[in-house]
């Protein structure tokens, strides 16, 4: 069955939901549709647990909302400008599902489909998917394999690694969206900081205008940990976007798992995630346009409501050779291997 095909059967079966434990109480519960992040219960100093993801009350409700919450994205996360794919033997349209723009892999990206379980432990589980030659209208048959691993050092690593038979553009994230007080209300008192000197200007499609930006003097700076609502609105970059929706060049990019490149702390000062990866760009989203989203507690979720770190290439990468990053392209036989690690302190 083709992936155009999935929409139609969402939920014809029971979403299959995995649920991993450690040593100390924390609890992590995915399920096999888009391989989704959908609970994160963190045990606090005193013990009693804390959910820090936004998530629906059922698994069925995320039929229902659109914002990608705790999903594995791809076959490119972020936007592709036009939904055109330059490509050697002549250019590729793909599928636009953000009015002419392709944005997280199309209009059945690989949130909206159904994964695999290989395996799985109390530790880990093992997702995988195939993405058919022309799925979305990208080339090349492609295989993916997503590990969810959870350490009794309460740190859930995110295992992604892909491999096609052509020449195809990669760019996998996951999706989870933080609130780490652990209840449904505004996340911009939490504190973040990002160890990044540059960021990625955008135009008010969420397309970037081309040139990578210093973030010195302005509300982009995070080097230093400061309040989301500090410099909230403040430029012309952020009211395009409603907030912070903008992916920022990680210094060390790509280079290890055991340092961290983002550190978010809670409103109540509780509970901090520190958050590594081998990506190159992180893109930084406040939860700008969450209204209406079914929430965990029965309710609704407002803007702002949880804060999006999602670690990717930078953004119409395929259009852009001369960005400071490592190459989006996948080659044929090539792997693609990169690994996100979420640690609760």
């Amino acid at each position: 069955m083709t992936a155009q095909g999935t929409r139609s059967m969402r939920y014809a079966q029971q979403p299959r939901l995995v649920t991993l434990h450690n040593r100390h109480g924390m609890t992590v519960t995915l399920m096999d549709w888009g391989a989704t992040w959908l609970s994160c219960q963190v045990p606090l100093a005193d013990g009693a647990p804390r959910e820090v993801l936004l998530g629906c009350a059922n698994a069925e409700l995320y039929d229902r909302q659109q914002v990608y919450l705790g999903a594995t994205i791809g076959r490119y996360a972020n936007r592709i400008a036009n939904a055109h794919l330059p490509y050697p033997n002549g250019d590729r349209q793909l599928v636009a599902s953000q009015g002419c723009n392709l944005l997280h892999g199309g209009q059945v990206g690989f949130d909206k489909q159904r994964w695999s379980i290989l395996e799985h432990s109390l530790r880990h589980v093992r997702f995988l998917l195939n993405s058919p030659d022309g799925d979305q209208g990208f080339p090349g048959n492609l295989d993916i394999e997503v590990t969810y691993t959870l350490d009794d050092d309460n740190s859930l690593s995110v295992r992604m690694r892909a491999r096609s038979d052509q020449l195809t553009p990669v760019n996998l994230t996951n999706h989870a969206y933080f609130n780490l007080d652990g209840v449904n209300g505004d996340v911009r008192q939490h504190q973040l900081q990002v160890r990044a000197a540059r960021m990625l200007p955008i135009d008010g499609a969420g397309i970037p205008l081309g040139d990578i930006a210093s973030v010195d003097g302005t509300g982009f700076d995070f080097r230093h940990p400061k309040r989301l609502a500090q410099d909230f609105l403040q430029d012309e970059q952020q009211k395009i976007a409603k907030g912070y929706d903008h992916s920022f060049v990680l210094d060390a990019a790509g280079t290890q798992t055991d340092d961290w490149a983002a550190r978010l702390t809670s409103g109540d000062g509780r509970l901090t995630l520190e958050l590594a990866t081998t990506l190159p760009a992180l893109q930084l989203y406040t939860g700008n346009y969450l209204a209406g989203t079914p929430a965990r507690d029965g309710g609704e979720y407002r803007d702002y409501s949880g804060v999006a770190l999602e670690p990717q290439f930078l953004p119409d990468s395929p259009h852009h050779p001369e960005w400071p990053q490592p190459s989006c392209w996948l080659a044929a036989g090539q792997v693609y291997d990169h690994t996100i690690c979420y640690r609760f302190r």
